[in-house]
């Protein structure tokens, strides 16, 4: 058995195993069948699917006591959209699977740290909506890219079909919430304002708030019309996107489509000035020569200028990637400011202004009250 038949062997396994270990599509639970303070892993079945075939899965946690707000979470976890980076027998830069280690509770920091009163979100209801299709959640066609001289491997970008699986869910189980804030890290965080647009379209009644976690330096729209064109994601925008094509669509475009669509929705957004992750996506993405903050003030400026005055952002020094779903969430800031009272003023629907760090070359760490 060669290398490629022994991968494909294993990850029928895989399904088989991970089919029998989450609950089936013909028996999904209701909201009020899960249990209160745990997460559950559900899987959705239909045509949802993670990048290599295997089963797409994601989880649900009712808060401790019976609560009106709600959470929902974009997962990151890298990206690719060539041969090398997609295909698992090279280097790929992206997470092709969902299993237990996604879930929430292995890893209690941040945002999912219900035991820090700092929190702003301890009292939520929350859904994670969990990333293994390479496409940062915004791709909907099946992909095959050559590998080397006479190889390929195919790749589902599915990404759109399994967070509307979600959100569908979401929608049909968590009836009016009062409130819903929408966040993401990293490849989460680029399709969260994108997304929003759904939310609000599905709860008219609540105030919703967005947080987007690590992703504001992307500016290149040679690499931005590459990904769109083997993600399929052209073909999955709404009706408000119109006025776009392949040559102007970016990823900034989320921003200033749904802030210019929901103007009472404050939408939000989080970098360090040095983000290494960032920095090397872009690399990856043929630039060379670059100043990553530069990119950021320059992005910004783009969404400002095309959204109405719902957009602000808070900027740290530093070259750390995602905070949200770290225990430095709760000690980053920047100018004397905290973030996580920064995100609390915003998830409470208070007004905030834009924050960016004067000195940049290290995070200003900001203990407690």
């Amino acid at each position: 058995m060669n290398i490629r038949s022994f991968i494909a062997a294993f990850c029928l396994l895989l399904t088989l195993s991970l089919t029998a270990s989450v609950l089936a599509q013909d028996a999904l639970p209701g909201w009020s069948d899960l249990p209160a303070g745990e997460w559950t892993q559900i899987s959705p079945g239909g045509d949802t699917i993670c990048s290599n075939g295997t089963p797409y899965s994601f989880f649900a946690r009712p808060a401790d006591e019976p609560s009106d707000d709600l959470l929902v979470h974009f997962q990151g976890g890298g990206a690719c959209w060539t041969g090398n980076n997609c295909d698992l027998f090279s280097s790929p830069t992206y997470d092709p699977f969902v299993d237990e280690s996604d879930n929430p509770a292995a890893s209690p920091v941040g945002i999912f740290d219900f035991e820090n009163e700092e929190n702003p979100f301890t009292d939520y209801n929350m859904v994670m909506v969990p990333y293994c299709t390479g496409d940062v959640h915004i791709g909907n066609t099946t992909t095959t890219y050559p590998v080397g001289e006479s190889g390929e491997t195919i790749i589902q970008h599915r990404g759109y079909t399994n967070a509307t699986a979600v959100l569908d869910w979401t929608f049909e189980n968590v009836q009016n919430p009062d409130t819903v804030f929408v966040t993401g890290c990293s490849a989460g965080s680029i399709p969260s304002p994108f997304y929003t647009q759904f939310v609000a379209e599905a709860y008219p009644n609540a105030r919703i708030e967005q947080l987007g976690d690590a992703s504001g330096g992307y500016r290149n729209q040679r690499l931005a019309s590459t990904v769109f064109d083997v993600w399929g994601t052209m073909d999955i925008l709404p009706e408000n996107y119109a006025d776009m094509t392949l040559d102007t669509m970016n990823f900034e475009q989320f921003y200033t489509h749904s802030a210019t669509m929901f103007p009472d929705i404050t939408f939000t957004q989080y970098n360090s000035a040095g983000d290494n992750v960032q920095e090397t996506f872009l690399l990856l993405g043929g630039l060379i020569y670059f100043d990553l903050k530069q990119k950021l003030m320059a992005n910004f400026a783009d969404i400002e200028a095309g959204a109405s005055d719902n957009f602000f952002s808070f900027t740290t020094g530093g070259n750390d990637h995602c905070v949200t779903v770290t225990p430095q969430f709760y000690r980053y800031g920047a100018n004397g400011q905290r973030f996580v009272d920064w995100v609390a003023a915003v998830a409470a629907g208070e007004d905030v202004e834009t924050v960016t760090c004067e000195d940049c070359a290290e995070v200003e760490l900001i203990d407690g009250a």
